[in-house]
Formats: C-alpha cells, sequence, structure tokens
C-alpha cells in the first residue's frame, strides 16, 4: 500500500478516535463531541470513537426515537456525498483502512466483479436502515431494533465489543449467542477481505450504497484526460474492483483507492483534476 495514502487514512481514523487511552480502561466517550456524526462507519461503542456513527444514528431517527435528528442526518449524509463521494470510503472509514491493511497480506488474490451481489449492499440500506425502523415509528410490535448495528455490522464488533470485552471481565461474564454469532460474521468478513478487496465495502455496507448514489455528480472525483490517455488498459488491469477507470472514472462502485492513477501510462487519470475526462461519469 502506498505510504503517503497509507498516512492519509491512519490520520482520519485517529481524528475520529483519539480516546486511545479508552482502550485500556474499557470506557467509551460519552461527550458533547458525541453529537456530530463520522462520514464513515465509525462506531459510537468504539472506546476512542469522539463521533457517532451516521447509520446508528439515522436508525434512531428512523424508529422516531430521536425526531430531531431528521434534518440533520439527511443533511450530513447528503453534503457529505456530494462533496466526496465514495472518497470517504477509500480514505475515512475505519471499516476500509482495515481491509487494506488485510489485503495488504501476501496471499492468493480474486477479483469477483459481484456483478449481481454489490446489490445486497442496496437491499441492506432499504430494509435495515430505512424500511424496518419505520415499521417501528408505525409501532410494529418487534421492529424497534438497530437490525443493522445489532445482526450485520462488524465495525461494532471488532472497534466496539471486542476492545470492551478485553478491558471489562463484567462484560465478558455477559457473553452470549448474539455475540458469538457477530464475532463469527465479523471475522468471515475479515478473512475474506485478506483475498477479495473491500468485500464488506462493495457488497454489504449500507453507507458505500449511500455514497455510491453521489460518487457521478460529487466534486471531489476521478477525472480523466482524454488527450492524455494512451488506451494502455493498465488501470483496468490494476482495478481490484474491476471496472474500466479510462472509460467510467465515476462508478459508483469506486472508492478512490488510487490504484489506477497509480500505474497508468499517460498519467490521464487524476482525483480531482480539472482535466477533461475520457467519458461521461
Amino acid at each position: 500500500m502506498d505510504r503517503r495514502r497509507l498516512n492519509t487514512r491512519i490520520g482520519f481514523f485517529l481524528l475520529q478516535n483519539p480516546m486511545l487511552n479508552n482502550f485500556l480502561t474499557g470506557r467509551i466517550y460519552r461527550g458533547d463531541l458525541k453529537i456530530f456524526c463520522s462520514p464513515g462507519l465509525n462506531c459510537y461503542s468504539c472506546p476512542a470513537a469522539a463521533v457517532s456513527c451516521p447509520v446508528g444514528t439515522a436508525q434512531f431517527f428512523l424508529t422516531g426515537l430521536r425526531h430531531d435528528l431528521s434534518l440533520y442526518i439527511a443533511g450530513f449524509l447528503t453534503l457529505t456525498g456530494v462533496l466526496f463521494g465514495r472518497f470517504v470510503c477509500g480514505y475515512v472509514c475505519p471499516m476500509g483502512l482495515l481491509q487494506d491493511l488485510l489485503y495488504g497480506i501476501r496471499s492468493p488474490k480474486l477479483r469477483p466483479r459481484f456483478r449481481f451481489l454489490r446489490y445486497l449492499k442496496y437491499l441492506i440500506l432499504a430494509a435495515l436502515i430505512i424500511f424496518l425502523p419505520l415499521f417501528a415509528a408505525a409501532g410494529a410490535p418487534g421492529s424497534d431494533e438497530p437490525w443493522f448495528c445489532k445482526y450485520v455490522c462488524p465495525s461494532g464488533t471488532i472497534f466496539g465489543a471486542l476492545p470492551l470485552l478485553a478491558a471489562n471481565g463484567a462484560l465478558r461474564r455477559l457473553v452470549g449467542p448474539l455475540f458469538i454469532y457477530k464475532a463469527a460474521s465479523a471475522l468471515v468478513i475479515l478473512s475474506v477481505s485478506v483475498f477479495i478487496f473491500r468485500f464488506f465495502c462493495r457488497v454489504l455496507c449500507p453507507l458505500g450504497a449511500v455514497y455510491s448514489l453521489f460518487n457521478r455528480i460529487s466534486v471531489l472525483r476521478m477525472r480523466c484526460d482524454k488527450e492524455l490517455c494512451v488506451s494502455c488498459g493498465r488501470c483496468g488491469a490494476a482495478c481490484p474492483i474491476g471496472i474500466e477507470p479510462a472509460a467510467e472514472p465515476n462508478s459508483p462502485e469506486c472508492v478512490r483507492c488510487g490504484k489506477c492513477s497509480d500505474v497508468c501510462g499517460g498519467k490521464a487519470l487524476k482525483l480531482n483534476s480539472i482535466s477533461r475526462r475520457c467519458s461521461p461519469g
């Protein structure tokens, strides 16, 4: 992994999670900064977290528990998407950083394009983040749970539950089947991420689904200068997601990892360049 990009990702992680001492004490920061959301999937329950998770916040709003969050969370996600698109996935999200580190482990690499499976994240967004919480707000019995956070999200398990359990013996005595299921599912996701680039981001993350809707129109975007592009095909060969950056530099699946621009033969691909693109997208 490029050292400069890795340092940028680590820097964003520390900005969102500065209370590192809490990993040792097993405490969760509950101060005033928690009223703000992280752009990425940064769990509220992470001991070091200074901010909240936008997915968890959205669920609180949609269940009707916090009506005052409506304009805030909708505006926050829209503004972040319009400005940055999936750059957030590539550089800001802690789960993205963790998957990049795992993918850097020397091992055979698989490059599935997930032609249909990639739409699962949109289904998760619609079903677990929007519709089930709305059913809860309408009074449907048994629907008032944070479905995604409780049953799917690996970030809460990895950055929240595991550090808290490691530091707190009383919590360890309360471990039950739900945690075992969550830990096992997180282990599967992390294991797959060693062999497949950004598996969770591409298939399961509802936040990635939200930001993908803005990738084509975001202010910060990939651009391909048609005059510089030599059609060498290196960008497509280097793309771990399996898209063709020269033809579709702002695909909804692009997480701005930068691998295409690193190998671009004509130096045509750039992030936030003012040059002309090879084609719309």
